[in-house]
C-alpha cells in the first residue's frame, strides 16, 4: 500500500481531477486546503528573510492557496493516479501545476476495500 499525496496548485481543477479519480475507481480521497511556504514569506521584508528574493520569482501572485489531496492506494494504482493528476494540470515538472508523492503504509484500518 502507498499513501499518494498531491499538491494540487490549481485550485479551479479540483473537482474535475476528483470526478475523474472516481470514474477510474479511485476514491476515498481527503483533501486539505493548504498554502505553500514561499506564499506565506511573500509579506515579510527581504532583509528579514535573505532568500526571500529568489522565492518571489517562483511565486504566482494569483494562486494563494492549494489543495493537498491525501489517498491511500494499492500500490499498482498510484501510476494511474499521477496520470490521470498530471491530464489536468499539465507534466508535474512545469511550473506552478503541483507535486505528487507517495509513502509506504504498513496500516490500514477504517477504509473497507483497502483492509
Amino acid at each position: 500500500m502507498k499513501l499518494l499525496v498531491f499538491v494540487l496548485n490549481m485550485h479551479e481543477r479540483l473537482d474535475a481531477l476528483l470526478t475523474e479519480f472516481a470514474h477510474k475507481g479511485i476514491g476515498g480521497a481527503t483533501i486539505l486546503e493548504s498554502t505553500g511556504m514561499a506564499e506565506v514569506l511573500q509579506d515579510h521584508d527581504e532583509e528579514d528573510i535573505p532568500f526571500l528574493g529568489s522565492l518571489r520569482s517562483l511565486l504566482n501572485p494569483e494562486r494563494e492557496k492549494s489543495d493537498t489531496i491525501f489517498l491511500v492506494l494499492h500500490e499498482e494504482k498510484v501510476s494511474e493516479a499521477v496520470q490521470i493528476f498530471e491530464q489536468m494540470v499539465g507534466n508535474l515538472n512545469n511550473k506552478n501545476t503541483g507535486i505528487a508523492f507517495s509513502l509506504p503504509v504498513d496500516f490500514v484500518k477504517g477504509i473497507p476495500n483497502l483492509e
